[in-house]
């Protein structure tokens, strides 16, 4: 789950991917998270959220991940207890890890000093469109992708 207003939310459930913008509302939020049954009975879901900490202050986006007034970071810290609510009421197991992190363990890296925003964001799509070449990947979901496709190889303990 990459939260956020931007973020999105995927799921890998066999072979079936699905992935989506943030849902709007808690409901919809619930209903996506809800563990659908899959061939052979019910898999035991697992989650990952990214683990981003607040930040209001001055910049262009660049280095600090941009301007965010007191209200923007209130909806954002509201939809990620959400989120954590929304896996507990449904007793899903889950973590929280930074995007530094999940970033390195998948092996697509950080940002590079010289990189742009827009460039390293446009690697991370082409990195998720290459794993997963039958979904449409966007920029709202290229991060909950590849935080999938990082679940499942730590839940089949190939990181």
């Amino acid at each position: 789950i990459d939260p956020g207003l931007s973020g999105g939310i995927a799921r890998i459930n066999g072979e079936k991917i699905e992935a989506g913008k943030m849902p709007s509302t808690e409901l919809d939020i619930f209903n996506f998270l809800k563990p659908v049954p899959t061939v052979g009975g019910l898999r035991k879901p697992f989650a990952v959220i990214e683990k981003v900490g607040g930040y209001i202050g001055g910049g262009d986006g660049e280095k600090g991940g941009g301007r965010a007034n007191g209200s923007a970071m209130f909806k954002f810290g509201m939809s990620y207890g959400g989120l954590r609510m929304a896996l507990i009421a449904l007793k899903i197991p889950f973590e929280e890890i930074t995007p530094r992190e999940w970033q390195k363990l998948l092996g697509v890296g950080v940002k590079g000093k010289t990189e742009t925003k827009t460039e390293f964001k446009n690697r991370l799509k082409a990195k998720a469109q290459q794993l997963f070449p039958d979904v449409s990947v966007t920029l709202s979901t290229s991060d909950a992708l590849l935080l999938a496709e990082f679940c499942r190889r730590k839940k089949e303990g190939r990181l």
